[in-house]
């Protein structure tokens, strides 16, 4: 279709592939039902997939022939060993490359051995995107084509049936069909503003795990939103994390910056004083709002946010707790997420250093080995499945983080949770023992509900905008059926907000049914309608969010049962 097509990268995806393309024009939806045509065509052709070993030499002089400026790119990010696309079998002075017919790509493989092994009914290109290259928003801006690929077509329609029914999810839509945060091009991207609506929602959430905690032995501690560059020098996020750092600011005495996290300040709360062994564990708690210059190209509504509040804590112990806090920490997690929120479908990603990359993470190898044993070792007493990979641990210590699926079966990171042997140190962090020597503290960081913005969209996503009705930021919508009805209608809207329901009245002169799909829209928990019946007999007709049947019943009755939903967090 574009001879002068210039190709950035392709990789495989769980439920298919993307490609990024240099374009001479913007894609339409149409160019995706010729390209898909097209490709059918080629899989009939039964073209053998083979792998090819060329020179870098070579590789590099034929990118430059052709002007494929990115594929020369990361030919040279190959050659410096930034960047790994071969097979161990490769001799290093070549890379790897597949053919297809007359087409040649830089790729790493393995392949099926012919185009004939792609099932082409299961095969469909699902949407276009822009995409900066290498998520760089300083760079180029591609055209990204997603592709959707199964075994069998049953299996990709449920997978096209799922992106239906994502998209009516899509917490992007559901913030703003129910009023609850808005994006400001004055503000900036990444920095969501909470309507009165949002705020309630994530209001209740906070006061949820403050109760909670305060159950589970934590105490709350505050801390600014930025500090001096010093700080974080002593906690390693400089060099470290620098890059996610917004840019100092050069005020009188000292360079600031803006937080990433709250850990480095907590331990200096934890340093003002000496400790006993007598008073650990310590466990404290924050709320704390931080900033992170994530890069425009992967920012993504509330789900990768540059300003966010998250719930975190830092529980300060000896290394012999170490282990049975974690596991308080995995508890934790079960609770809100299994008996509050009802969500069961989640696992562990436990994060382990990288050896062979250690200029990526401080701390030395005896710190490195106890962290990561503690850590395994929490997470196989605590019961809760995981997985472990190698590279993805945080410069300070091995990770947990816990994955949760939503009812569309999207993934989501829904939190991070560290051993930490070695920021306790470079703070100088200790104890008094029973022996009456000094002894290094163990740092337990831990974040059960993540970030609020984080957090709320995946409860949007899942409950599909309908949140239960202790989250809902309207819990019941009280609808007369004429102008005649306002003043008894106005009279049941006084006695519910009396009895701490947050309560609307909907008294405008519109229909019936606009009012209704408009409550509807609004994922109101309860719709109380109120006609000349209701008013002789001093009573509501109720109609639950998701069930169009209606029952009548006392204003009394109806208001102690959505109470006891309420305070049982149903």
């Amino acid at each position: 279709m574009f001879p002068e097509t210039k190709f950035g990268i392709g990789p495989t995806i769980d439920t298919g592939f993307y490609y990024d393309f240099d374009l001479p024009r913007t894609l339409k939806p149409e160019d995706l039902v010729q390209l898909e045509k097209s490709m059918k065509h080629i899989i009939k052709q039964n073209l053998k997939m083979e792998k090819i070993v060329v020179p870098f030499d070579k590789a590099e002089a034929a990118a430059k022939a052709g002007g494929q400026k990115y594929k020369l790119e990361l030919l040279q990010e190959i050659r410096s060993g930034k960047r790994e696309i071969a097979d161990p079998k490769t001799p290093k002075d070549s890379v790897t490359f597949y053919r297809v017919g007359d087409f040649n790509d830089l790729c790493k493989g393995g392949h099926v051995d012919s185009t004939r092994n792609i099932p082409a009914d299961a095969l469909k290109l699902t949407h276009i995107a822009g995409a900066y290259w290498k998520g760089d928003e300083k760079r180029e801006q591609l055209q990204r084509v997603y592709g959707a690929l199964f075994a069998t077509k049953k299996d990709l329609d449920a997978h096209l049936a799922m992106i239906e029914e994502a998209k009516k999810r899509d917490h992007r839509k559901l913030i703003k069909d129910m009023n609850l945060i808005v994006f400001s091009e004055n503000v900036g991207p990444g920095l969501p503003l909470w309507t009165p609506k949002g705020t309630i929602v994530r209001d209740e959430l906070e006061n949820f795990a403050k109760e909670t905690e305060k159950k589970w032995g934590y105490q709350r501690v505050t801390t600014p939103h930025l500090a001096k560059r010093q700080l974080f020098e002593t906690s390693g996020h400089i060099p470290y994390y620098v890059d996610d750092l917004y840019p100092g600011m050069e005020l009188d005495d000292n360079e600031y910056f803006l937080k990433a996290m709250n850990c480095p300040m907590t331990m200096e709360i934890y340093k003002s004083k000496v400790h006993s062994y007598r008073e650990l564990p310590l466990r404290w708690a924050e709320y704390g709002t931080v900033y992170r210059y994530e890069r425009s190209g992967v920012l993504s509504g509330l789900l990768r946010a540059r300003g966010f509040t998250q719930n975190d804590a830092h529980i300060f112990c000896t290394y012999d707790q170490a282990i049975d806090e974690f596991v308080q920490v995995m508890k934790l997690h079960k609770y809100y997420y299994g008996k509050v929120l009802g969500l069961k479908d989640f696992y562990v990603m436990l994060s382990m250093r990288d050896p062979a990359q250690k200029n990526k993470f401080g701390g030395n190898e005896e710190e490195w080995r106890q962290a990561e044993e503690m850590i395994k070792r929490a997470i196989k007493k605590s019961g809760v499945a995981y997985k472990e990979m190698v590279g993805e641990a945080s410069f300070y210590g091995p990770k947990a983080d816990f994955q949760i699926k939503s009812a569309t079966g999207r993934e989501e990171t829904a939190s991070t949770n560290q051993i930490d042997l070695i920021m306790p140190k470079r703070f100088g962090l200790t104890y008094a023992g029973a022996d009456g020597k000094e002894h290094p503290v163990a740092v337990i960081h831990r974040a059960p509900l993540g970030s609020h913005e984080r957090f709320i969209a995946f409860l949007l996503e899942h409950y599909a905008g309908a949140l239960p009705a202790w989250l809902a930021p309207v819990q019941a919508m009280v609808i007369p059926i004429s102008e005649k009805l306002n003043k008894y209608a106005s009279a049941i809207t006084k006695i519910l907000s009396e009895e701490n329901i947050r309560v609307e009245l909907d008294d405008r002169n519109e229909s019936m049914g606009k009012k209704i799909r408009e409550a509807e829209i609004q994922k109101i928990p309860y719709m109380l309608i109120v006609g000349e019946k209701e008013k002789k007999s001093k009573k509501v007709t109720i109609r639950k969010r998701g069930d169009k049947k209606q029952n009548t019943a006392s204003l009394t009755t109806f208001f102690k049962k959505l109470q006891k939903e309420i305070a049982e967090k149903k």
